[in-house]
C-alpha cells in the first residue's frame, strides 16, 4: 500500500511536469514535421498568416489529410482568433499562443495514454501504477507526446485500439461485441492520419478476430461483427475523402450547380474526377525508393539497433532479450501450430500476457523496418505495449537508476538543447518586428536563416498582406553559397529603415566572418545544439563553450 501511494504521488508529479513544461514552453525543436504537418498550415488558413506550405499540402500532390490538422491546431487557432475578435483578449494571437495552444491540446490528449495504461495493466498482468510511472517518466511522453506530430495521434489511436480489443465481458472470455464499430472507425481514421497505422493495428485486430472466433458465437453473429467493422471503416473513409476533396480542390456545391443544366449526375461525376484520397498519394510517394532517398536512407536494422534504444533505452534491450527467449520457447508450437493450437487465432488466445505484448511491439517495428527511411519518432506509438510488458513485477526493477538517468538525459537533449535556440529566436524577432517603434515607423526586415531547421514562419505572426518581412531559409548551404547570398543582401542594403538579420549556430559562426560584411549587433540565444553542425569536444572544454552551444542573431552593419 505504501509503495502504491508513492507511485501515485510520483505519477501526479510527472503529470504536472508534463503540463507545466508544455506551458513553459519547451524550447527543443525535434523535427520540422511538428510544425509543417499541422500548425503552420492551419495558421495560414485560419489566421491568414504568412506561412510555408509543405509539398504534402499542395493541391497537385496532397499526401496528408486535412481533417486532423483542422480538429487540432485548427480548433485552437479558431479559439484564439475568436477571443481576439470578441475583444476578450486584445493580443491573443502572438508567437507564444501560436506555439503553445496546439501543443497544450496535444498534451491534454496525451493523457489518453495514461488512461489506456490504467485500463490495460490489470488485463495484461502488469502493475497499474508501476506502468503509469514508467509511462509518465519517459521522455518520449514528456517531449514527443506533447508535440504536434501525426505520430503522436497515431500513438493515441493505437492506444484506443488496444483498449477496445482488450476489453472483455465480466462473465468471461468473449470480446465486447459493440467494439467492432469503433474498431472500424479508429482503424480508418488512423490509416488516413498515417497509412503506417496499419502496421500498428495489425496485431490488435488479429487478436480481436481471434477472440471473436474463439467465443463460439454463431456464424451469423461473427459475420455481423465483421460487417459492422467494414461498414464503419468505409463510412469513416468516406468522411475523410469528402473533407480532403473539398479542401484540396476548393470544390463548392454552389459552383457545381452554377450551370442550370447541371444535374445530380454531373455533380457526382465532377466530384469523382476531383476526388482526393490522401493515403494512396502518400503510399504512392513513399513506396518509390527514389523519393525516400530524398528524405534520408537508412539501413533496415536502424529501428531495431538505434532508434528503439534512442527512444526507450534499456526497456527496448530487455524486450529484445525476452523476444529471443519467447522465440526459443514457442518455436516448436509454431511449427506444430496446426495440430496443437488450431491455427494462429488459437495461438493468440491461449498465449497469455507477455508473448502477445511482445508481438504488439515487434510486429509493427518489423513492418516499419521494411522501409529505408527510418526516423525515431516513427516508433513512439510502441511505448504502450513496451511499458505494459516492462511493468510486470519481475521486470525493470534493478534498472531503476539507469531508466531515470536515461530519461533525464533524453528530456534535456530533446526538450531543451536540440535546435533549442530557434523557437526563442523567433519569439525575439516577433517582438522586434511588432515593437511600438516598428509600428510607428514602418521597417523592412530580411531574416536569413542558415544551418538551422526550417523556421516556422507562423511564429513571426506576420499577416499575408504585410510585405515588410522577408524570410530566407538557406538550410545547410555551403560557405561559398552562404557568403554570396549575404553579400548580395548587403549590396541591396540601401533604405534607411531596412534591417537584415543573419541567424546562424555558434558552431558555424566563423563562416560568416569570412564574408565581406560586418555586423553592428549580435544576440546570443542559449542553449542551441545542432546535430548537423555539432560542437567539437576540445572547443566545449574551452572558455568558448557557450558560443558553441548557442544561436546567433547577427544584424548587418549598413554603414559597411
Amino acid at each position: 500500500a505504501g509503495a502504491a501511494m508513492v507511485a501515485r504521488a510520483l505519477w501526479a508529479l510527472l503529470a504536472a511536469l508534463r503540463a507545466g513544461w508544455c506551458l513553459l514552453p519547451q524550447s527543443g525543436y525535434l523535427h520540422p514535421d511538428e510544425f509543417f504537418q499541422a500548425p503552420e498550415v492551419m495558421a495560414g488558413d485560419i489566421l491568414n498568416l504568412q506561412v510555408y506550405y509543405p509539398w504534402e499540402f499542395l493541391s497537385n500532390s496532397p499526401c496528408r489529410t486535412v481533417v486532423f490538422p483542422l480538429m487540432t491546431s485548427g480548433v485552437t487557432y479558431w479559439v484564439i482568433k475568436s477571443l481576439q475578435q470578441l475583444d476578450i483578449c486584445s493580443s491573443c494571437i502572438n508567437s507564444y499562443t501560436l506555439l503553445v495552444s496546439p501543443r497544450l491540446l496535444f498534451t491534454i490528449f496525451s493523457f489518453i495514454l495514461d488512461y489506456s495504461i490504467y485500463r490495460l495493466a490489470p488485463f495484461w498482468g502488469a502493475d497499474p501504477w508501476k506502468a503509469l510511472v514508467l509511462l509518465a517518466g519517459s521522455y518520449v511522453t514528456l517531449v514527443f507526446y506533447t508535440r504536434t506530430f501525426t505520430n503522436t495521434l497515431e500513438g493515441l489511436l493505437f492506444a484506443l485500439l488496444m483498449v477496445l480489443v482488450s476489453s472483455r465481458k465480466s462473465s468471461g472470455r468473449s470480446a465486447e461485441p459493440t467494439s467492432s464499430s469503433l474498431l472500424g472507425v479508429i482503424t480508418a481514421a488512423g490509416f488516413f492520419n498515417r497509412p503506417t497505422f496499419l502496421a500498428f493495428a495489425l496485431m490488435p485486430l488479429l487478436y480481436w478476430a481471434s477472440l471473436i472466433v474463439d467465443s463460439q458465437k454463431s456464424i451469423k453473429t461473427l459475420i455481423n461483427d465483421f460487417l459492422k467493422f467494414i461498414l464503419c471503416a468505409c463510412f469513416t473513409a468516406f468522411v475523410f475523402i469528402t473533407a480532403d476533396t473539398f479542401y484540396f480542390t476548393s470544390v463548392s456545391l454552389d459552383n457545381l450547380y452554377s450551370t442550370n443544366k447541371s444535374s445530380l449526375i454531373d455533380v457526382i461525376v465532377q466530384l469523382h474526377d476531383k476526388m482526393v484520397v490522401t493515403p494512396f498519394n502518400f503510399l504512392s510517394y513513399n513506396l518509390n525508393p527514389h523519393n525516400l532517398v530524398l528524405h534520408g536512407s537508412h539501413p533496415r536494422v536502424t529501428h531495431f539497433t538505434v532508434n528503439g534504444v534512442m527512444l526507450f533505452g534499456i526497456l527496448h534491450i530487455l524486450a529484445i532479450g525476452a523476444g529471443f527467449k519467447m522465440l526459443k520457447k514457442y518455436v516448436h508450437q509454431l511449427m506444430l501450430v496446426r495440430w496443437c493450437c488450431r491455427g494462429l487465432p488459437g495461438l493468440l488466445v491461449h498465449c497469455e500476457g507477455s508473448p502477445i505484448l511482445l508481438l504488439f511491439y515487434f510486429v509493427p517495428l518489423a513492418f516499419l523496418s521494411l522501409f529505408s527511411h527510418q526516423e525515431p519518432r516513427f516508433l513512439i506509438p510502441l511505448i504502450l505495449p513496451l511499458v505494459l510488458f516492462s511493468a510486470s513485477p519481475s521486470r525493470a526493477v534493478k534498472w531503476k537508476l539507469l531508466i531515470v538517468l536515461f530519461n533525464l538525459l533524453g528530456a534535456l537533449l530533446f526538450g531543451c538543447l536540440h535546435q533549442g535556440g530557434l523557437i526563442p529566436c523567433l519569439f525575439h524577432l516577433e517582438q522586434l518586428i511588432h515593437s511600438p517603434a516598428s509600428s510607428s515607423d514602418p521597417q523592412h526586415y530580411t531574416l536569413l536563416f542558415a544551418h538551422t531547421y526550417m523556421p516556422p514562419r507562423s511564429l513571426l505572426n506576420i499577416k499575408k498582406t504585410d510585405v515588410h518581412v522577408e524570410v530566407i531559409d538557406m538550410a545547410g548551404a555551403g560557405e561559398e553559397t552562404l557568403c554570396q547570398t549575404v553579400e548580395q543582401q548587403a549590396s541591396n542594403f540601401t533604405c534607411s529603415n531596412c534591417h537584415i538579420f543573419i541567424i546562424i549556430p555558434g558552431t558555424v559562426r566563423a563562416t560568416i566572418t569570412k564574408c565581406d560584411v560586418s555586423f553592428k549587433n549580435e544576440t546570443l540565444i542559449f542553449p542551441h545544439l545542432s546535430m548537423e553542425d555539432p560542437p567539437q569536444i576540445p572547443v566545449l572544454s574551452s572558455g568558448n563553450w557557450r558560443s558553441q552551444l548557442g544561436l546567433y542573431i547577427l544584424e548587418l552593419n549598413r554603414d559597411h
